[in-house]
């Protein structure tokens, strides 16, 4: 009972199940010390006695089990430096995602997002200003997806945006407001400000193939955008032999195939 009634951090203490545990493991107590009471007299203890604190025991061990589950989760399903979830747990949310496609229960879209020129921010500044545009780039992205869209960092400087029941045309106007919202700021640290752009590749969550080909796809598009001019948006249309790209204008309103 010491990580109990011990010192335990405050995002602990208010979680929502930590303070469920509370009730749980008061409830088990009480319900111990009727039965040891029982025990002592000279009757036999009631069956309703036990197996009320047989259920009470099953449910703060189940209570308990969710909050360990929740922990992990929190632990080793984000990235600890950006706090986006991890690339573990967006192969586990994109399956999901994916059965819900096959189901027919919405449209689901990714886009593979990779900033612009961020060698030469980590050259030149050090990684410390590096580690900081990775932070605001994922702050920012938070800031302009909606609630239910997820963020993951998907390698280095590349990050995935997640949106379920959402078709390539509401996507795309996430995407351009995270892209704007991104080129928009500076992130300065003592020194001169460096403004950070990044490119997008976007596509739809086929199932027909797997998240792993659909997230290639994303990611060639990706690409594409970075070699139209990068600051833009780049959409990969599935339906078109080979792989060809439809540009989306960046900052300098160029258009690019």
């Amino acid at each position: 009972g010491q990580w109990y009634y011990g010192e335990a951090p405050e995002e602990l203490r208010t979680h929502p199940v930590f303070c469920a545990l509370e009730v749980e493991h008061e409830r088990m107590h009480r319900l111990t010390t009727q039965l040891l009471r029982a025990s002592d007299s000279e009757f036999a203890v009631p069956p309703g006695a036990y197996d009320a604190f047989a259920s009470a025991l099953a449910s703060f061990r189940g209570k308990l089990s969710a909050l360990k589950s929740d922990v992990q989760q929190t632990l080793y399903g984000h990235d600890p430096l950006t706090g986006a979830e991890s690339r573990i747990s967006m192969v586990t949310a994109l399956r999901d995602a994916l059965e819900l496609v096959k189901r027919r229960v919405g449209q689901c879209c990714v886009a593979v997002v990779d900033l612009d020129q961020f060698k030469a921010i980590n050259d030149t500044y050090g990684h410390h200003v590096g580690d900081q545009v990775l932070v605001t780039t994922v702050r920012q992205i938070a800031e302009h997806m909606r609630p239910y869209d997820k963020v993951f960092r998907y390698g280095g400087d590349e990050f995935l945006v997640a949106m379920p029941t959402t078709n390539l045309q509401a996507a795309q106007a996430v995407i351009e407001r995270i892209r704007n919202g991104l080129a928009s700021i500076t992130v300065a640290l003592g020194g001169e400000p460096i403004s950070v752009t990044a490119s997008f590749g976007l596509t739809v969550l086929d199932p027909t193939v797997s998240v792993a080909e659909s997230v290639d796809r994303a990611d060639s598009a990706m690409y594409a955008a970075k070699a139209a001019g990068r600051n833009r948006v780049c959409v990969w249309e599935p339906a078109i032999p080979n792989i060809r790209l439809n540009a989306t204008a960046g900052a300098d309103g160029a258009q690019t195939g």
